[in-house]
Order: C-alpha cells, then structure tokens, then sequence
C-alpha cells in the first residue's frame, strides 16, 4: 500500500453556513485538491453530494435547515464507503457519541489547525480510497471496488445498473468463468431470460468496453481477467 495519498485527485466536498470561515478555509487548502465543491448547509451539502459524488466530505455540525449530523447520516445511509470529517466548537459528549453512532470518520474541534485538517484527510483517504481498492482488468481498465466504477485510461466508463451488477459478479469471481444460469439468476433476480437476450446484453457491454474484455467461455458461461 502506498506510505501517502495524492488529494490534488480527489474532489471535496464543504460544508459551512458561515461565509467567512467558509471562504478562509476553501481558499487555503484549494491547491491541495482537484476540486472543492461548497454548499451553505446540510441540504445544500447533501444535494450537491448527490449531483458530484465527491471523494470526501468536511463539515461543520451546526448549521441552520439541516445540521452536519443529519446531513451525514443521510449521506452514509447512500454511501457508507464515503469518508467524511466533522468539526464544530462544541465538545459535549452527545455530539460526539452521535457522530461515532452514524459512522463519521473522524470528529475535529473548533478551531481546527489546516495542518491537522488536511494530515485527516490524508489518513482517512489512504485507508479507504487506496490503491488496493482498484483492480487491474485486462486492455488496461481498472475497476474501483469503492465507488464501483469502471475506468479506462482515467476515463470513467457509464454503465448501468444491471452492467454494474454483471460486472460484480464476474469480478467476484475473477479469472474464473461464472455459469450462465448463475448470471441469470443474479443479474436478472430470476426472472426468465433466454440465451439471446443476454448475448444481446453482453454485445452491448463489449460495444462500451472491448470485445475481448468479457470473454466467452463456450457453452459454459463468462469470465474477465485480471491484467
């Protein structure tokens, strides 16, 4: 695993109802990442997680709409995979044992030091946003296991909901072939499909990828490889 993580690729997300603080703390660790995305509050914030799909969330827990906590707590129940780094000027014990109970990653006290903020982020990232995360496929893509993401030559693949599931599961089984039936049960949760229906699907798959990124295993089933 690598000792340090790079922030200039991650996007961030920062939550802060207060305009100065807000614009002090964007404006000195801005050249740290590749984006900071900022919103007002904890709707705004949850929104604008919605639209972005940041890599990491700072926030402040007291705000007016929709506070830090509630914001986090939906954002986890979407992606618990998500880090996010909570701080308020408070220290009382049923803040913090709130923010353990909804997965927060880590909870900082006001007024937090950029050096501590940003040694956070880089700890919180490295343990789940590593590069053990990414799987190296054959005709050089890479899968991210957190966010489910396929990509190729840092170019992000769209794929559906059914191809995600199509691609976990021969993920799941990597350099080994999963059986027809197997994948008809479990991308298509049982329902009848026939054999052409799903070469139809795989032609699609290969249309977005390459033909030979999912290979055939004749009158067997389907498999992918590692690179």
């Amino acid at each position: 695993m690598n000792k340090d993580i790079d922030c200039r690729k991650l996007t961030l997300l920062y939550v802060e109802d207060e305009e100065n603080i807000r614009n002090l703390l964007q404006n000195a660790i801005k050249d740290e990442f590749k984006e900071i995305i900022v919103a007002s509050d904890g709707r705004e914030g949850l929104k604008k997680f919605k639209k972005y799909q940041p890599d990491i969330i700072v926030s402040d827990i007291l705000m007016p709409v929709c506070n830090g906590l509630e914001m986090a707590k939906s954002i986890k129940e979407i992606s618990k995979e998500t880090p996010i780094v909570l701080f308020s000027a408070f220290s009382e014990k049923e803040k913090l044992l709130s923010a353990i109970d909804i997965g927060i990653d880590k909870y900082l006290i006001k007024p937090v030091d950029i050096d501590e903020l940003l040694k956070t982020i880089k700890e919180i990232t490295l343990k789940k946003l590593s590069i053990d995360n990414i799987i190296k496929l054959s005709g050089g893509y890479n899968y991210n296991q957190t966010k489910h993401i396929l990509y190729k030559d840092d170019k992000e693949i769209k794929l559906t909901k059914k191809e995600l599931s199509f691609l976990n599961i021969l993920i799941q089984n990597i350099n080994s072939f999963v059986p027809h039936q197997e994948l008809k049960e479990k991308v298509w949760n049982n329902k009848k499909v026939n054999d052409a229906a799903v070469r139809t699907f795989v032609k699609r798959f290969r249309n977005k990828t390459d033909y030979d990124f999912i290979e055939n295993i004749s009158g067997l089933g389907y498999k992918i490889k590692t690179k």
